[in-house]
Order: structure tokens, then sequence, then C-alpha cells
């Protein structure tokens, strides 16, 4: 064997690591610094994977929020439809009807989040449509962050219940605003009004009559199988991405569909079915995965290119929902204190808002363009924020166990 043969079965030097290498890294440096954020500081492990993603970010691994195309869109989908499934099943409609002054708090508080956002663009100089599409965006409050941090403190009360539902019913309302505001843009694009006009109602109905099939089917498996079975907890997770699949075929809503099924499970039978947490193992990692990967889409020079703007969208913002909150806790049953709290856990953004960018990408590029470095920095600042938020708001509220 001479030396030109032996050197072909030697590595080349400076080793160059591939994909898989970086992937696998990034896997367990996103599982160990979480565990270090819990258990050495009493963080939410969301803050340890979106920390891990900020660093890959910065250092070229980079995952812009406009281009989740193909299967990497997929899997963030998926991902993002078990916590929302998770959330929906946490939802009790029939409190709402109980007590009309929750579903008042939460037009309240959506409604004065989207003028207060609006209302500070418009003063710096931003068009109307950029001002409404950052509004609709900023509306939401992260039903990721928000379940996972419910579910690592184990929170359990009357502010969790609440946090849980005006969540949920921020996320129709975004949704919804969003494609009304796509319909707008198709109007004004010299578009059909009647296509205008029906594109919402498409979705919105689309979507809840898919999650309600999904919700009948999930409802079948645990009459049949043992939850506790890891076959049981693959099914479901399967059904998941069945689901997602069709949502893709109609066009419908990746973000109401889960959602909608964890409602209807919820709320059309009397007894009440216990889900594995993340819809087990594989969920668990699809949750890390989708925290470490809206981290890469907002690398450090992204977190800090919004300026004084962006600082001032996240204050504006937080004292809309604060504020509106406050007024309305006391009627609704809310100490003052508990009001506060329950105002300051609705800060975080997340996957919500990385979907929707998505969407406005893929219907006016040059809209997405001037939303910009502004929206994504506010965004990055409530994402890493937010847990911290919602975990204060729990423990200061006494609903934390363990």
């Amino acid at each position: 064997m001479n030396q030109s043969t032996l050197v072909a079965f030697l590595p080349a030097w400076p080793p160059e690591p591939g994909a898989i290498f970086w992937i696998a890294l990034a896997v367990v440096s996103t599982g160990l610094l979480g565990e270090l954020a819990f258990r050495s500081f009493r963080l939410p492990r969301i803050t340890g994977y979106f920390l891990v993603g900020l660093i890959f970010g910065s250092f070229g691994f980079d995952l812009n929020a406009t281009a989740l195309t193909g299967s990497l869109r997929w899997v963030f989908d998926l991902a993002l439809s078990v916590l929302l499934f998770e959330l929906g099943t946490r939802v009790d409609l029939r409190w709402l009807r109980a007590n009309l002054w929750l579903p008042a708090t939460s037009v309240a508080e959506a409604t004065a989040t989207l003028a207060a956002v609006i209302l500070l663009l418009s003063l710096t100089g931003a068009d109307g449509a950029t001002a409404v599409s950052v509004g609709v965006i900023l509306m939401s409050t992260s039903p990721a962050i928000v379940m996972r941090v419910v579910s690592e403190f184990r929170a359990d009360g009357q502010l969790t219940e609440r946090l849980m539902i005006l969540t949920a019913m921020n996320t129709v309302y975004s949704v919804l605003g969003a494609k009304l505001l796509f319909g707008w843009l198709h109007l004004s694009d010299g578009g059909n009004f009647f296509a205008a006009l029906l594109l919402p109602v498409y979705v919105v109905l689309g979507s809840g009559l898919l999650g309600v099939a999904l919700a009948w089917s999930i409802r079948w498996v645990t009459r049949h199988f043992n939850l506790g079975d890891d076959n049981a907890v693959l099914l479901l997770l399967g059904m998941l991405m069945l689901a997602m699949a069709l949502v893709k075929l109609g066009k419908f809503s990746p973000l109401l569909t889960p959602l909608a099924a964890g409602i209807v499970l919820k709320n059309a039978w009397a007894r009440p079915i216990v889900f594995p947490r993340h819809m087990g193992t594989a969920g668990g990692i699809l949750v890390a995965m989708l925290f470490f990967a809206t981290g890469t889409a907002v690398s450090l020079n992204q977190l800090f290119a919004g300026g004084a703007i962006a600082i001032a969208l996240v204050v504006v913002r937080g004292g809309a929902k604060l504020g509106a909150i406050s007024a309305l806790g006391l009627p609704s049953g809310l100490s003052m204190r508990q009001s506060v709290a329950l105002g300051i856990a609705m800060t975080p953004v997340s996957g919500v808002a990385f979907a929707l960018t998505y969407d406005l990408q893929a219907i006016s590029a040059d809209l997405a363009a001037s939303v910009g470095a502004i929206v994504f920095s506010a965004i990055a600042l409530l994402e890493l924020i937010g847990p911290l938020a919602v975990e204060w708001a729990l423990v200061r509220s006494g609903e934390t166990h363990g």
C-alpha cells in the first residue's frame, strides 16, 4: 500500500465537520444548558434552549424565521401543534360562560395591545400595513412558552387556568387577524372582494372542522388504548402528524387545528382525559428543538438591531396587556395582586409569531421586509424575558408545586 492510498483512508486535516456533527452538538448543548438553567438557577429549561439557539445563530448556524420551508416548516408546525393541543385540553369553556368578565378581559387586552402597537409605530412613521401587521403578530401570547413553564413547574390554580384561556384566545385572535390582513392585502392588490372576505372564513371553518375530526379520532384511541402504553402515545403523535399533513393539503391553519382539537376533547365529554406530557419523549424532543430553532432565528446581532423602537414596542405591548387585565381583574374575581401577575404572565412571544411572520412573507415579501429588524428584535426580547415573566407570575401567585 503506497502513501497516497494510505492517505485516502485518513481524515482530512484540518477536519471539516458536516451537518450531522453540528446538529448533534446542538442537541447535546440544548439538553445540557436547559437542565443547568433549571437545576442550578431554577429557571425554565426553555430559557437554556433559547440561549443555545441564540449562540448557535450568532456563529452562523442561523435559521431565518421568514425562510421556514419544506420539511423544516413541517417539523416546526408539528412541535407547535403538540403544545397547542395540550393548551386546548386545559381550556374549560364552561368557565367562560360562567364568568363573562373573563372573555371581556380577553377581548380588552387583545384590542388594547393591537391599538397600542399600531399607535406607536404610526408615531414613528411606519405605514398602515406595517403597523397593523406588527400589531397582529405581537397581539399573541406564546402558547409554547406558557404551556412549557406551566408543565415544568407543575402550576395549577385560578391564575394558571386564566393564563391558559387568555393565551388560547389570543392565538385565535392573531390567526384570524392575520387572515383578515391577508385578505386586505389581496384586495389592495386588485384582488376579488369576495375572495378576500371568504379567506378567513374558509381557514377558520376548515381548521375547526378538521380539529373536531381529530378530537373524535383521539377520543376513540383513548377508549381503546392505554395512554400509558408507548404504542398509544406513538399513535397519538402520528394522528397529529396526519392532521398537520391534511392542514397543508387544505391550506388551513396549523395553529387553530390542534388548538380546536384540544378544546373539543376538554369540553365535549364529561370524563377528563390525562395525556402524556408533550405526547411522550418524541414530543418532548420536538418541543426542545422548537425553542432552539426560534433561538437561531434571532442571533445576538438581531437581538439588539431594533434599538429603542423594539424596546418601546416591548414596553408598550406589556403596558397595554397589564393595564387592560388589571382594570378588569377585580370584577372578574381576581385581586389586584393576581391581576398584575396575570398581566405580566402574558408577556412571552414565540412560535406563533414566527409562524405568522412566515405566512406574511409568503403573501407579501415587501411588507415582510418592511417589518424588518425592529419586529424580530422585539420578538427576541419577548422570548428571552417571557419565560422568566411567566415563572415569576406563577411563583408570586403561589401556584407552582415542586
